[in-house]
C-alpha cells in the first residue's frame, strides 16, 4: 500500500494532499466503517502522536475533527490540526532531502483505534528510483539479548563527538548496577535510585524528565544522531517484569508507547511498542 501525493502544482490552493492506494481490504473496511481514524506516525524512535487523520472516501472532517458525510472519492490522510502535511512530517523525522513526493510506501497497524503508520520507501516526482526508509525493530531497546542498531550507532556517534564520554558514562552506570546487585551493602535500595543514571544517560542522548506521581514516572527526551528530538514516557523499574499495569495506556488520547528503564530485563512478553533500556546491558557493553 502507498500514499500518492497530489496537487504538487497547486500548493496555494491547499498544499499537497495524500491519497491511499492499494489498502488491504481489512483496513479499507475499518476506515469506511469509522469514517475517520487518528494516525500515529512511526518515526526512527518509534510511534509519536500526531494531529493527522485517515479519512474515508465518503467522509470529511468537520471543525471539531469529527467525521461527517462527504464525497471526496478517495481514502486519504488529512492534516487535521497539524501544521504541515504527512509527507513533510515524514521528511522531517527521517531527514529526507527536499523535493516533491510522488508516492510513499507504507505499512499500517491498527492499535487502540489508531492507525500506526510506518513509511517504508519513497519516490520523488520526476525521478525513476524508489529509496528505502530505514526501519529498526524496537529502536530504543538496549538489553543483553538485543541491542538496537539505532542505539549502537548512537553510542558510536557520541564516542566520536566527545571522546571518552561514553566510557565514563558506562562506568558510572556500572556503579549504579553494582549497588542494585548487592543486597548486603544496599538491602533497601529504591527503584527511583535509577535516576542516578540521569547524568550518564544524558551524555548518551537521553534527558530524563522530572519524576512525577501520576501516570508514567518521567516524560523524557531522546536525541539520537542528528535526528529531531523525541518525547516519550519512561517507566523506572528494578526489573522490567514489574511493568504490568502500565502496559495499558493512560487516557484516551495517549498512545501505547513507552520505554522501560530498568536495572535487569526479565520481562518475557512485552507489547510491540514498548522498548527496554537495561542498565546491566549498558554496563557490560562498556567492558567489551
Amino acid at each position: 500500500m502507498h500514499l500518492q501525493q497530489t496537487k504538487r502544482a497547486s500548493r496555494v490552493s491547499g498544499g499537497p494532499q495524500y491519497y491511499f492506494h492499494d489498502l488491504p481490504e481489512s483496513i479499507k473496511l475499518y476506515l469506511r466503517q469509522k469514517g475517520t481514524v487518528p494516525v500515529a506516525l512511526i518515526t526512527p524512535y518509534g510511534a509519536t502522536k500526531s494531529d493527522y487523520f485517515a479519512v474515508s472516501a465518503y467522509h470529511k472532517l468537520d471543525s471539531e475533527m469529527q467525521a461527517t458525510e462527504g464525497k471526496v472519492g478517495h481514502d486519504r490522510i488529512q492534516q487535521g490540526r497539524a501544521s504541515k502535511s504527512i509527507g513533510e512530517s515524514i521528511r522531517y523525522w527521517y531527514k529526507l532531502p527536499p523535493g516533491d513526493f510522488e508516492r510513499i510506501d507504507i505499512d499500517i497497524e491498527i492499535k487502540d483505534d489508531v492507525f500506526y503508520l510506518t513509511p517504508l520507501a519513497y519516490k520523488y516526482a520526476y525521478k525513476r528510483k524508489r529509496s528505502p526508509v530505514p526501519r529498526v525493530h524496537h529502536p530504543l531497546t538496549f538489553t543483553q539479548a538485543y541491542q538496537s542498531p539505532f542505539w549502537v550507532q548512537q553510542i558510536e556517534y557520541s564516542d566520536k563527538k566527545f571522546p571518552g564520554i561514553v566510557q565514563w558514562s558506562l562506568e558510572e552506570i556500572c556503579r549504579i548496577v553494582k549497588d542494585h546487585r548487592s543486597k548486603a551493602t544496599s538491602p533497601h535500595v529504591h527503584e527511583n535510585d535509577i535516576l542516578r543514571a540521569s547524568g550518564p544517560l544524558n551524555h548518551l542522548g537521553i534527558k530524563l524528565g522530572p519524576l512525577v506521581g501520576k501516570g508514567y514516572d518521567c516524560y523524557s527526551e531522546f536525541l539520537f544522531l542528528d535526528y529531531p528530538s523525541y518525547l516519550v514516557p519512561v517507566e523506572l523499574k528494578k526489573r522490567s517484569s514489574g511493568f504490568k499495569y502500565q502496559q495499558k495506556k493512560y487516557g484516551k488520547t495517549e498512545l501505547s508507547r513507552a520505554v522501560i528503564l530498568c536495572v535487569r530485563h526479565d520481562h518475557v512478553n512485552l507489547p510491540g511498542h514498548i522498548d527496554v533500556i537495561e542498565l546491566e546491558a549498558l554496563c557490560k557493553h562498556g567492558k567489551l
